[in-house]
């Protein structure tokens, strides 16, 4: 498909019943594939696709502000026809809910899994910035010595075969942690932003699923607080908080079933 801005997105629908079509926007540098144990669960029809400097999709050297990937997935929302239920992972949060808010009057619902947060006040600080370099510098020697796909052995081994060979071949490259970076760059700003002026979404059906257990980099203290900033938010939005039990953040691997029943509170409700 093709932005706005005559950019190529490479996309991929799965056909399915009913009226409404679920569009999956990924987190931090993860491709379409890593939604596909949701994806295959879904009677609905349903779309994933890689933001620019992904998958399959050919890198930008335009910004990669929130504002700016939320366009794209407008963009994504303009491509399908009818009602859509969006569903974000991570970075994926944020940029579902500025894209939902531009489309108030297609978007039936939106399911933010285990979304970065606002209104948790440890990813403003120092520690959330150290480890969100080291990170990046882990993953980019890791992916110059072709190693980076083994840290990643267990979400491999989650997805269905066609998937995990193309995040395999695709989701660990050089070029994957560039784009990581550029995503990374203005994350603080972005956030700020969203504080300051959150994005409206009246009439939007709203559910925050948040991991339950804890994981790498999101200790018992961060993961607590985590939790508590997506309560709030689904309380402010009038909508459902969930939490996942099998999962730290890796949630649509670790309970795909649990995120495919919280989509399908949307796709049956018309």
């Amino acid at each position: 498909m093709s932005t706005r801005d005559g950019r190529h997105l490479h996309a991929q629908r799965r056909n399915g019943s009913g009226s409404v079509t679920v569009i999956f926007e990924s987190g931090l540098a993860a491709s379409r594939s890593y939604w596909a144990p949701v994806q295959q669960r879904l009677a609905a029809p349903s779309v994933v696709y890689d933001r620019s400097g992904l998958g399959r999709s050919a890198a930008t050297g335009g910004s990669r502000r929130l504002r700016d990937l939320a366009l794209d997935l407008v963009d994504v929302i303009d491509d399908v026809q009818g009602d859509v239920v969006l569903v974000g992972h991570s970075w994926g949060g944020p940029i579902t809910r500025l894209a939902a808010a531009q489309r108030r009057k297609r978007v039936v619902g939106v399911v933010l899994v285990d979304p970065s947060d606002e209104g948790c006040d440890l990813v403003f600080g120092r520690p959330a910035r150290i480890a969100e370099a080291v990170g990046q510098i882990g993953s980019t020697v890791l992916a110059r010595l072709g190693l980076l796909a083994t840290t990643y052995r267990s979400t491999l081994e989650a997805l269905p075969a066609d998937a995990r060979e193309d995040m395999r071949t695709e989701g660990f490259t050089v070029a994957t942690t560039r784009t990581r970076k550029a995503e990374l760059a203005d994350v603080v700003a972005d956030l700020q932003s969203l504080k300051d002026n959150p994005p409206a979404l009246d009439g939007v059906g709203v559910t925050v699923i948040s991991g339950a257990l804890n994981s790498a980099g999101m200790g018992a203290k961060v993961r607590a607080a985590v939790t508590a900033a997506h309560r709030a938010s689904a309380e402010k939005a009038g909508g459902r908080h969930v939490l996942a039990p099998n999962s730290g953040h890796m949630v649509p691997v670790t309970d795909p079933d649990l995120v495919a029943d919280e989509i399908r509170h949307f796709t049956r409700s018309l």
